[in-house]
């Protein structure tokens, strides 16, 4: 099995056994000419894992700065958990509606998509709605309108027959809720995005690398209410949606050899290392110094909300790294201490929106009655566990209550916060 057979689950032809070659054969051979989809199998519990792993980054960076929070990943690299989500997002809508495509037709894929978008659009508005409850009843409550201001409500509190208007529109978001509005655009794109890896995949990786080259060269962005831009250009953003997408749909396996490489895996240690070694300088300003002034002008800012080529760099590199040393097939996958980790990832819309309102009671908490590290990290842990506790209830209701969810489970078992159920 090669490197790329560890990412998409699927062998190269000519390998298969006789059993799994079967279901391959029923498939109409001419709907998708130019992608390859991985069979339909038993749910990858790496990407469970790390959009798990993605959601308690999340919600620890949505707390105030404190101990717990140098155990997240943006402070030793230039990526965060942001890329890992919407990697897999990417990975799993088109391992989901690119087999929908294939076996149904373009009309009947883009209609799942859309329903899946409506979903994403209703949670949006739900997490809005309690979100601003939330906050506002704070900071009544405690007298202290800070809170409004901080969390980026105050327009609402002062126009919110507009800002309803807009927060529709997805124009006006509070703090922390940028992420589902950026879905929404991208699972939109998705229609025309499995049309055209239908047509030439490469090409399609190649299409987008233009469209985030011409967003940086004319500063292209979604503008914001009341002012502003959003923050996450999904122009820029899509390139890391598109290239989930393409190594799904045959891309991955096609980079085998280049993946397999030990210079890649050189390439990719020599890399992260010397992020980390930037980083350093954010945190000790002694180090600095050695820091060439030449580079640092090249280098900042390392712009987030329009994806900076080095974000881009820096998660090919740890995704490189972890396709080499974490096979698909890893024993460790199965133990019940990563347990919490992959039912969270297997749920993810609804532990995200769970996070945002966690966040803020956590913020409130830490602001009110205590902001020492020990409050910090209680609350972080209590949190976790929270997700924890409320991912294990859908797990249990979607086994046992859904009785359809038998029927779909394969179809859309990867899917869940990009494109299933």
């Amino acid at each position: 099995m090669t490197i790329a057979d560890q990412v998409t689950g699927s062998t190269i032809a000519g390998t298969a056994k006789p059993a799994e070659a079967k279901p391959r054969a029923a498939a109409p051979a001419t709907s998708l000419p130019a992608i390859s989809l991985p069979a339909i199998g038993e749910r990858e519990l790496r990407l469970d894992l790390f959009r798990g792993l993605a959601l308690w980054l999340i919600f620890i960076d949505h707390l105030p700065p404190s101990l717990l929070t140098w155990f997240t990943i943006r402070n030793y690299g230039f990526s965060d958990a942001t890329e890992i989500f919407i990697f897999i997002s990417g990975y799993t809508a088109a391992f989901v509606y690119g087999r929908a495509m294939l076996e149904s037709g373009f009309l009947i894929a883009t209609a799942r998509i859309l329903r899946r978008v409506w979903q994403i659009y209703v949670a949006h508005v739900f997490l809005f709605t309690i979100f601003l409850a939330e906050i506002s009843y704070v900071a009544t409550s405690f007298e202290n309108p800070l809170y409004t201001e901080e969390m980026g409500i105050m327009d609402f509190l002062k126009q919110p027959d507009v800002t309803i208007v807009q927060a529709l529109l997805l124009r006006f978001r509070p703090v922390n809720m940028d992420v589902l509005p950026l879905y929404i655009v991208l699972m939109l794109a998705l229609p025309l995005i499995l049309y055209s890896m239908k047509w030439k995949p490469d090409v399609t990786l190649a299409l987008s690398v233009v469209l985030y080259a011409v967003t940086w060269e004319f500063d292209l962005y979604f503008s914001a209410y009341p002012n502003g831009f959003w923050a996450f250009n999904p122009l820029a953003w899509q390139l890391l949606f598109v290239f989930g997408a393409w190594c799904a749909l045959g891309g991955a396996r096609r980079m085998s050899r280049i993946l397999a490489s030990p210079v890649t895996m050189w390439i990719a240690m020599a890399y992260i290392v010397a992020a980390f070694c930037v980083t350093l300088t954010w945190y000790v300003p002694q180090l600095s110094h050695f820091m060439p002034k030449r580079l640092e002008q090249w280098m900042y800012p390392i712009d987030k909300t329009d994806l900076d080529v080095l974000r881009f760099t820096h998660f090919l590199a740890l995704a490189a790294l972890t396709v080499r040393f974490l096979p698909r097939e890893w024993p460790g996958l199965k133990s019940p201490w990563l347990r919490p980790l992959i039912l969270c990832g297997s749920h993810s819309l609804e532990i995200f929106c769970l996070g945002v309102f966690l966040a803020f009671a956590g913020h409130f908490i830490l602001a009110e009655v205590s902001g020492g590290a020990v409050m910090h990290a209680l609350i972080s842990l209590c949190g976790i566990l929270i997700m924890w506790g409320v991912a294990a209830v859908i797990s249990w209701y979607k086994r046992v209550a859904d009785k359809s969810g038998a029927k779909t489970k394969n179809a859309v078992g990867n899917a869940d916060l990009a494109g299933g159920g």
